[in-house]
C-alpha cells in the first residue's frame, strides 16, 4: 500500500516543531498523528490552532481523502487535556472566553468536515482530549486498562470549554453526561462503550485498522442517545428535563455548600444548550469558562494541580537516588496494615509479606484486599484474572520467615513505644543490613522509636491516613540520623503506592496531626461551653471541610484521636492541653464509630447522622447555640492556621506548598481555599494577626498570634 507523508506546511517540512503529521494512504484514509515534541503526553496548546487549521485546509483541498483517523504518537496516551499553564496568561474574563471560543471553532470545523473523522483512542482521553474525540464523527478505543475517558475540568474549578458540555449530553444523554462532568470522574473502555461514548472497543493491535474502516463510512446521524427507561422518560419532555436540572442543582448545593461555582455553571450551560440549541449552548459555555478561569476558587485549585505535578518530579533528597525496592514487609494485620498491604500490591505491584501474632490478623489483612478487589471485579473495573494476580502478591507469616529479603518493612501496630522498639530490633536481626524500617506511628516521635536501633540510619516514619486505600497523603518523617538514601527510598516507595508524600521533621504530631489537634481541641471547648455538636460540625462543613471536627473524632476513634495529646503537651506546652471532657467520654467507653458509641448514634436508619443526645448529660451540658456558624468556623480554623505558621517557621515542613498539600490531602482542608498558607495570603496576614489578637483578648490567650505571623504582617511579606 503506498503512502504519502504530508507535512503541516511547506515551511515546516523539515521542522520537528509541529505536533501534527498527516500520512495519506491509497485507500482514501489519511492517518493524522498528534505528537507534541518533547513531552511524554499530548496536551492541547493555544499555538496549535494555526497548525491544525493548516492540516484541515489540506484535507479539505484533497478530494482523494475520504476519511481521517486521528491517532496519538505517544505510546501510552491519546490526549491528556488542554495545557492548564496557558490559563495563567489570561488577564480578563474576555481573554479566557476567547480561549474557549478558539477551541470551539477548531472542533466545530472538524465536525463539519467533508471527510469522516475517527478518533482512535488508546490511553487517557481527558478534558480537551475527549472534547476533540467528541468532535470526530466516530470514536474507537482500545480495551487496554490504561484507556480512560473523562471531563475532569470541575476538579480545577472549570467546565469543559471546547464544546464538551454540548456534545456529550447529545451523545449519551443528559443524566450520564452531567454525572461525568459534575464529578470529573473518568470511565474505562468497557463503560465508555456501554454508555455510547465510543462506537467500538477493540484490542490495541487492531485499533488503527478498525478506525480506518469507520473512516470510510458516511457521517453518522446524530440519533437518540443510549439511555435506560427512566432516563428516557425524564429527558423526553420539558417537564422531565426541568425536574432533572432542578434536582441536580439541589444535590450539588447540598454537596458543595455553594463553595464551588463550577458545578452550578455546568448545569446552567447544559440546560441552555438543551433548551435553546447547540449554538446558544456553545456561547454560554465560553462565557461561563471565562468567568470560572478568573474565579479565586479555580485559581486555588489550579495551584494545587501545579503543586502536586511538581512534587511528582521531586526526590526525597535532591541528588540522592532511591534504592530499589523489590519486596515489602508489613508488621500488623489491622486496618492500617491491611490498607498498606493493599496499596503496595495493587498500586506499586510489589510482593508483600504480612506478619501478625495471630492467624486471624493475617486473614483480616488479606480479606481487606480481597473485598476491595472483589468490588472492582463486580463493577467490571477489572478482570478476575487481574484480581487473582494482585492477591497472589500477598502472603502471611506468624514469625519473620520469608521477610529476610524485604527491602522495606512498614510497621503498623498500636501506639506502644516499647513494642515498636522491639520490632526495630527484630527487623535488624531478621532482615538485610540495608532494610528500611518505616513506622506508621501517628504520635510517637521517630527519634524515640530509633533510640535503641543498631542501624538508626535505616529508621524513618511513614505516616499514612485512614482509610489507606482512599487518603492520598503520606508523611515521611526523618529523625536526625535517618540517611538521605533512606529518605529518598521511602518517598519513592510512597509515590509508587499512589501517595503524595511530604517530608516533615520529626517531633510530636509531625505536621498534619499537630495542626489538627488545636482545631479539634477548640471544637471540644465550644462543645463544653454549650454549642450543640451538630452546630459545630455543620459550621465547619459549610466552611468547606468534608466532615466536622466532632464527627471526625468519631470516625478516627476517640481513643486514637486523643492519644497524641500528651505527646504534644509535653513538647509544646499548655496550648495543646485538651479539655477534660475527653477523659469522661473515654471512661464511658465511647470510642466512636468502631464500637458504635461516641458523639453520634450508630444504630437505626440514620446511623452516624444523628447526635447521641446522652452525650450532653454525660458532660453536664445544656446545649444551645450562642455563636454563629462564622464564629464557630473562625475559632477552629484560626487555631489551625496559627499552628501551621509555627510549623513552617520551625522547619517541620519544607515549604508553604508542602504545608498546603499536607492539610488538603491529609485532613480535607477546603481545596478551594488553597490550603492554610494560601488562605492566609488571600485573607492578608495583617487581618489574620488582627483576628487572632482579638480572639486572644476575648476568648483565650492560646489564640495569641505566632511570632512569625506578627513579623510577616509588619514587614508585609507573604507565604507565596
Amino acid at each position: 500500500m503506498s503512502q504519502e507523508n504530508t507535512p503541516v506546511s511547506e515551511s515546516q517540512a523539515q521542522s520537528t516543531v509541529s505536533a501534527f503529521s498527516l500520512v495519506k494512504q491509497d485507500n482514501g484514509v489519511a492517518i493524522l498523528t498528534m505528537d507534541v515534541p518533547g513531552e511524554s503526553m499530548n496536551t492541547l496548546k493555544q499555538a496549535f490552532g494555526d497548525e491544525i487549521n493548516q492540516v484541515l485546509d489540506h484535507i479539505e483541498q484533497d478530494s482523494d481523502i475520504k476519511g481521517v483517523v486521528l491517532v496519538s504518537g505517544k505510546p501510552n496516551s491519546f490526549v491528556a487535556g488542554a495545557d492548564i499553564a496557558m490559563l495563567a496568561a489570561c488577564e480578563t474574563e474576555q481573554d479566557a472566553e476567547a480561549l474557549a471560543q478558539g477551541g470551539q471553532a477548531v472542533f466545530d470545523r472538524i465536525e463539519r468536515m467533508r471527510a469522516t473523522f475517527v478518533a482512535a483512542i488508546h490511553g487517557p482521553a481527558l478534558g480537551g482530549g475527549l472534547e476533540l474525540a467528541l468532535a470526530c464523527h466516530y470514536r474507537v478505543c482500545s480495551d487496554a486498562a490504561i484507556t480512560q475517558l473523562g471531563l475532569p475540568e470541575v476538579q480545577l474549578g472549570l467546565l469543559p470549554g471546547s464544546g464538551g458540555t454540548q456534545r456529550l449530553p447529545r451523545l449519551i444523554g443528559i443524566q450520564q453526561a452531567m454525572k461525568m462532568m459534575l464529578t470529573g470522574a473518568s470511565v474505562r473502555a468497557k463503560q465508555a462503550k456501554k454508555y455510547g461514548i465510543v462506537d467500538e472497543m477493540v484490542p490495541l493491535s487492531v485499533l488503527t485498522d478498525v478506525a480506518a474502516q469507520f473512516a470510510l463510512k458516511p457521517h453518522p446521524e446524530r440519533g437518540t442517545p443510549q439511555k435506560d427507561i427512566a432516563s428516557k422518560a425524564l429527558e423526553r419532555t420539558s417537564f422531565g428535563r426541568n425536574l432533572l436540572f432542578k434536582k441536580a442543582r439541589q444535590q450539588t448545593l447540598a454537596k458543595t455548600k455553594g463553595n464551588y461555582p463550577a458545578p452550578l455553571k455546568i448545569i446552567d450551560v447544559i440546560e441552555t444548550g438543551i433548551n435553546k440549541g447547540f449554538r446558544a449552548g456553545l456561547e454560554a459555555e465560553a462565557l461561563a469558562f471565562g468567568k470560572l478561569v478568573m474565579s479565586p476558587e479555580s485559581f486555588q485549585l489550579r495551584q494545587i494541580f501545579f503543586a502536586t505535578t511538581e512534587m511528582k518530579k521531586e526526590r526525597g533528597v535532591v541528588g540522592v537516588e532511591p534504592s530499589k525496592v523489590r519486596k515489602v514487609g508489613v508488621l500488623g494485620g489491622g486496618l492500617m496494615g491491611g490498607g498498606i498491604a493493599y496499596v503496595t500490591a495493587t498500586k506499586a505491584g510489589l510482593p508483600v509479606r504480612i506478619k501478625d501474632v495471630r492467624a486471624e490478623g493475617i486473614a483480616n489483612a488479606m480479606k481487606y484486599s480481597y473485598d476491595l478487589l472483589s468490588k472492582k471485579v463486580q463493577r467490571r473495573f477489572m478482570r478476575k484474572s487481574e484480581m487473582q494476580q494482585q492477591l497472589s502478591l500477598l502472603t502471611g507469616t506468624l514469625d519473620y520467615k520469608g521477610m529476610q529479603d524485604a527491602d522495606i518493612v512498614v510497621e503498623a501496630v498500636f501506639e506502644d513505644l516499647g513494642l515498636k522498639q522491639n520490632m526495630v530490633a527484630d527487623v535488624e536481626n531478621h532482615c538485610q543490613a540495608h532494610t528500611v524500617f518505616a513506622s506508621n506511628t501517628s504520635s510517637i516521635p521517630i527519634t524515640q522509636i530509633a533510640a535503641k536501633a543498631s542501624r538508626p540510619q535505616n529508621v524513618i516514619g511513614l505516616h499514612y491516613f485512614s482509610p489507606v486505600d482512599k487518603m492520598p497523603l503520606a508523611e515521611v518523617i526523618a529523625h536526625a540520623e535517618t540517611s538521605d538514601e533512606t529518605i529518598s527510598t521511602t518517598v519513592d516507595f510512597a509515590r509508587k503506592q499512589g501517595k503524595t508524600p511530604i517530608v516533615v521533621k520529626d517531633g510530636a504530631g509531625f505536621y498534619v496531626n499537630r495542626i489538627l489537634a488545636p482545631y479539634m481541641n477548640e471544637a471540644a471547648c465550644m462543645l463544653l461551653n454549650g454549642e450543640p455538636v451538630e452546630h459545630i460540625d455543620k459550621s465547619l462543613v459549610k466552611f468547606g471541610f468534608p466532615v466536622g471536627p466532632v464527627k471526625l473524632l468519631d470516625e478516627v476513634g476517640i481513643d486514637v484521636g486523643t492519644k497524641i495529646i500528651p505527646f504534644l503537651v509535653s513538647e509544646f506546652g499548655e496550648r495543646f492541653t485538651a479539655p477534660d471532657a475527653f477523659d469522661k467520654v473515654l471512661a464511658d467507653d465511647r470510642k466512636g464509630k468502631k464500637n458504635k458509641k461516641g458523639f453520634y448514634l450508630y444504630s437505626g436508619k440514620k446511623a452516624g447522622k444523628e447526635v447521641d443526645e446522652s452525650i450532653y448529660t454525660l458532660l453536664g451540658i445544656n446545649a444551645a447555640k450562642s455563636l454563629s456558624e462564622q464564629q464557630v468556623a473562625e475559632r477552629c480554623v484560626m487555631m489551625m492556621l496559627n499552628e501551621a505558621a509555627r510549623c513552617l517557621d520551625e522547619g517541620v515542613i519544607r515549604s508553604a506548598r508542602d504545608g498546603d498539600i499536607g492539610a488538603i490531602f491529609g485532613i480535607g482542608f477546603p481545596p478551594f481555599l488553597g490550603g492554610p498558607f494560601r488562605y492566609m495570603d488571600s485573607l492578608g496576614l495583617q487581618h489574620v494577626v488582627e483576628r487572632l489578637t482579638h480572639l486572644a483578648e476575648t476568648v483565650d490567650t492560646k489564640f495569641a498570634p505566632a511570632d512569625v505571623l506578627v513579623s510577616m504582617a509588619e514587614t508585609g511579606t507573604t507565604f507565596y
